[in-house]
């Protein structure tokens, strides 16, 4: 009996029955009665004991059924937060469509605008270090004029006057291109007189390297303009445009 109750606790279950063996008295006639009082008693007895062991949990479904469930809610929530996201980012973007077709003075449209100068330099024209407008190993003459325009003809590379970024590239009817390039949101240079342009609009370009190339076969002029206005404030040492002090 004492085996039993032990098993029933390591199950942590209640028993709803057990098996007495009680030792025969050869002098004493078996009372039935009496056994089937003792085995209740001692059904109730491990009951009581095992009360405080029994948890209240479903035991009619199988814990890998419950956590293969609780794996399947998460992951259909999962799936409707990505799906809400999804259409979020969907209805902001035809927002900001709208917005830009309809009410180009919106705040949100002034927002973004502001973004997009804020990455052009400020900085003043005369803080940037120039650079040779040609190779320095191209034969070539090159000469400013009193307005400010640098002017040479011979086959060469053509490089730009500073760091800036391709803002339009145009070629006229008799095939030459014209390129101009922002340095800031108010310092631009203009190359025309190229028969080969290296870079589109919205290339950045470096001063030390071709912008474009020219066989020869025309003159080419580069100027220089600050918020429109032409620059004449500068003087060649050699081929290089250096401001003036």
């Amino acid at each position: 009996m004492n085996q039993e109750i032990e098993y029933a606790q390591m199950l942590e279950v209640p028993v709803s029955t057990v098996s007495v063996v009680k030792k025969k008295n050869l002098f004493k006639r078996k009372n039935v009665k009496e056994d089937d009082e003792l085995k209740e008693q001692v059904v109730d007895s491990v009951n009581e004991r095992m009360g405080d062991y029994v948890y209240a949990e479903d035991l009619t479904v199988p814990p890998q059924e419950g956590k293969k469930a609780f794996a399947a809610t998460l992951a259909d929530r999962s799936g409707k937060i990505l799906v809400a996201e999804i259409v979020a980012a969907c209805l902001l973007a035809v927002g900001i469509f709208l917005t830009n077709v309809f009410m180009s003075g919106s705040a949100i449209n002034t927002f973004i605008q502001s973004l997009s100068s804020q990455s052009v330099s400020e900085e003043a024209y005369s803080d940037f270090e120039l650079a040779s407008v040609v190779s320095d190993l191209a034969d070539t003459e090159v000469a400013v004029s009193a307005e400010g325009v640098i002017t040479f003809t011979g086959e060469c590379s053509v490089y730009p006057v500073c760091d800036g970024t391709v803002s339009a590239v145009t070629q006229d009817s008799t095939g030459y291109y014209t390129v101009i390039v922002s340095h800031t949101s108010a310092f631009t240079s203009v190359i025309t007189g190229l028969t080969t342009v290296y870079y589109a609009q919205g290339d950045s370009v470096k001063g030390n390297i071709p912008v474009g190339y020219t066989d020869g076969s025309g003159e080419v002029s580069v100027s220089m303009y600050n918020g429109g206005e032409l620059l004449n404030c500068y003087t060649l040492s050699g081929t290089v445009p250096v401001w003036n002090p």
